[in-house]
């Protein structure tokens, strides 16, 4: 393992900061890897040059981004550094935006959706297809009787969407979108839905991504994912209200 820490180091913010970077290097190096065990603290220490107490505190640092995990009584372990884990502070901080950051998140939603819409064209599997699917007849039940709701229909968008971002084929955008799925901007989509009256015309836009992904056109899957999105994004860009995040709960 890597060894050397800085003992010119001074504070505790400074030293922890270099366990940090000291761990970053040998994940990336590979000399630690997913699911290994970490040497016991007081080895730790001594090895990197550091006091327990900037130890732990990096290895908090750590655990809260999802690098590291603590087991009580067994040891720190390496996570399976899994996107959706690394990216969840960003979830965090999306989720903490207001009215004007919000329309900048929807646009951010719409580019990656967009390209994940054309990878999914060309890799989607025929199950995918089925799954979609029936994500969309269950909607078109839900608008024959009436039943459906704004939160149900909301529910049902995110699944459609986290979907075809699985089938993208790449884990690391699936988990960015994921990551911009917040209550704010469920919330956004919720105003732009109710207020337009248009749960009618959204569905129909999921049915034209749908029909577009069948093709296997990835530039018809981006251009109808992108328009979908942009109609959200407009309406709110036009339509700032502070606080959207507080406005309409949606269950989860």
């Amino acid at each position: 393992m890597a060894t050397g820490a800085d003992d010119t180091a001074t504070g505790s913010g400074s030293r922890s900061d270099r366990v940090i970077a000291i761990v970053k290097e040998m994940i990336a190096s590979g000399e630690l890897q997913a699911g290994d065990r970490l040497p016991i603290e007081k080895e730790l220490a001594a090895r990197w040059g550091v006091s327990r107490g900037s130890l732990r505190e990096a290895v908090r640092s750590l655990a809260a981004l999802g690098v590291l995990e603590t087991k009580q009584g067994d040891g720190t372990y390496v996570t399976q550094l899994d996107p959706g884990s690394l990216l969840r502070p960003l979830e965090f901080w999306a989720g903490l935006q207001e009215a004007t950051q919000s329309v900048d998140l929807l646009g951010v939603r719409r580019v990656l959706e967009t390209e994940s819409a054309g990878l999914a064209a060309v890799r989607l599997t025929d199950d995918d297809l089925d799954e979609l699917e029936l994500i969309l007849s269950d909607i078109d039940v839900g608008l024959a009787s009436g039943e459906l709701g704004p939160e149900s229909f909301i529910d049902a968008d995110a699944a459609f969407h986290q979907r075809i971002a699985a089938a993208s084929g790449n884990a690391a955008l699936a988990a960015l979108i994921d990551s911009l799925m917040t209550r704010t901007l469920r919330g956004r989509l919720w105003r732009a839905i109710t207020e337009r009256d248009s749960l009618g015309a959204a569905h129909a836009e999921h049915r034209a991504i749908l029909a577009a992904l069948r093709t296997r056109d990835a530039e018809r899957a981006r251009i109808r994912m992108a328009a979908h999105l942009l109609g959200v994004e407009v309406f709110a860009a036009e339509h700032p209200v502070a606080g959207d995040s507080r406005v309409e709960p949606l269950s989860e």
